[in-house]
């Protein structure tokens, strides 16, 4: 590497250097800096406004270098070159308080493509940092994380029992991460309420359908649906082929849902917008970093000669917003269900030489119609939320609970005793006597021990039984609300 090379990497990397030690730089054989203004001193009395050093580029490479050589060279133990340049990395990707930009070690580089491929070994979740927490992003659809009860927001705060305060979003997910068939149990901070809890999630092999395709018959019309779960490598070409099979079996309507996908590769908006929005109008704006604006239109002539309707929820994030923004403002279709994630920047993975990366965001998108989501969502047109317990089936039991303790728990098993069809009287986590009825003839159903405790084999059963129930799409309030939409379009 010739000399200019070797100064334009250590000028990139001075900028984190200069932050962690400009100003506390002394080098003095035997000086205790433990104590840093002398008794008697009126310096800690006033207040001294130190001006601000501008240093020209071979002033800031000399500091760096200085600052390198000064810890190798005087540090109480060895040091390893490699992780204080790492390290330097990290501290300027940190600078950037951005919660979607990182630097990924090879491991964490390799994770983070194959997690973009078509499958991988975890819990199947985006993880990112939401106000300095290690965060859930999005529970991927179907995946051991949405089985759990994992919901956007969730913070995480305990990783198996160790406290995670402090880390950083690879060194969390190196942890989460592992073998199908191994457990990792998260201690989880959900907004709203008061006490952390724990979920035991039992990792699995995540095969990625970017699409999946389905069909509802009602009132003598063929509704459509095409379920994206994740904006992979070659969404738009399953994409594609679904639809013009639906299309050949003569669809009177088409649902797209992105409900729970946390995103994936910009392009596969784009070229899904292709196929969908209308008359060559914009899918997507991207802003650079320069300030410049650049549109993506759609390649579609006409219009598609039946309405659609687009499904979104909490979980819904980046590319899927793309595509909801796209359809809402360019498509003038119909949104159904609840305001999305808001992540409204653009990464992009920058492999380097070793086979590190650094995941940066370089851009900003606005919607088709110039607008602006991030922190704040697509809104629905039509505002549809699911019932509550399919907020409420992460439970974690240690003790039973019974006749009058009160506990956020009873009150997430209440609301699953009563979607359930076991009436319990109440939902504010107050174990009374009904509570006990209804919990006794839950476990009276499913063969459990009748004793009306809610137990920790109760909860589990408890949580089984929601979850099916939360996949029979007879409940599913959001879809239901859009094929009913749909239905009187294509009846207009």
């Amino acid at each position: 590497m010739d000399n200019l090379k070797v100064k334009q990497l250590l000028f990139t990397l001075s900028v984190i250097v200069i932050v962690a030690i400009s100003g506390f730089f002394f080098i003095n054989d035997g000086v205790d800096f433990g104590s840093p203004t002398p008794a008697g001193s009126n310096e800690q009395n006033e207040t001294q406004e130190i001006p601000e050093v501008i240093l020209n580029d071979d002033e800031l490479m000399e500091k760096f270098e200085l600052a390198l050589a000064t810890i190798e060279g005087n540090y109480v133990s060895e040091v390893d070159r490699q992780k204080l340049i790492e390290g330097a990395i990290n501290g300027m990707v940190e600078t950037l308080d951005d919660p979607f930009s990182d630097y990924m070690d090879v491991s964490s580089a390799t994770s983070f493509q194959e997690s973009l491929s078509s499958h991988f070994e975890g819990i199947g979740a985006e993880v990112g940092m939401i106000d300095g927490n290690v965060s859930i992003i999005s529970p991927m659809r179907e995946s051991p994380a949405e089985r759990a009860g994992l919901l956007p927001n969730d913070a995480i705060v305990e990783i198996d029992g160790e406290s995670i305060e402090g880390w950083s979003v690879n060194e969390a997910v190196a942890l989460i991460r592992g073998e199908g068939g191994t457990s990792v149990t998260l201690t989880i901070q959900r907004s709203g309420q008061t006490n952390p809890f724990d979920v035991e999630i039992e990792r699995d092999r995540i095969q990625i359908d970017s699409v999946r395709s389905d069909t509802f018959e009602q009132n003598g019309m063929t509704i459509g649906r095409l379920e994206i779960t994740s904006f992979a490598e070659d969404v738009g070409s399953q994409f594609d082929q679904l639809l013009q099979e639906l299309e050949a079996d003569g669809i009177d309507g088409l649902i797209v849902d992105v409900r729970g996908n946390p995103g994936g590769y910009l392009d596969g908006a784009q070229n899904i917008g292709n196929l969908l929005i209308p008359d060559e109008k914009p899918v997507v704006q991207i802003e650079h970093g320069d300030g410049e604006i650049e549109t993506y239109h759609s390649q579609m002539e006409g219009k598609k000669p039946y309405p659609i309707v687009g499904l979104i929820n909490q979980s819904s994030a980046s590319a899927s917003e793309i595509l909801a923004a796209a359809l809402k403002e360019s498509g003038e279709y119909d949104l159904v269900g609840t305001t999305t994630f808001g992540k409204g920047t653009v990464q992009k993975s920058i492999q380097m030489n070793d086979g590190s990366a650094l995941k940066i965001t370089t851009d900003r998108w606005l919607t088709a119609g110039g607008n602006t989501i991030d922190q704040e969502g697509v809104e629905p047109t039509i505002e549809q939320d699911q019932p509550d317990y399919f907020y409420s089936f992460a439970l974690s039991i240690e003790e039973p609970y019974e006749i009058d303790q009160v506990s956020e728990q009873i009150g997430r098993a209440q609301d699953m005793l009563q979607g359930l069809g076991f009436d319990p009287g109440r939902v504010d986590g107050y174990f009374d006597e009904n509570t006990e009825e209804a919990v006794r003839e839950f476990q009276e159903t499913h063969d459990l021990t009748s004793d009306g405790k809610l137990t920790e084999e109760t909860a589990s059963k408890l949580q089984e039984e929601i979850l099916s129930h939360m996949r029979d799409n007879e409940n599913d309030a959001q879809l239901n609300r859009a094929i009913e939409v749909l239905i009187e379009q294509a009846s207009e």
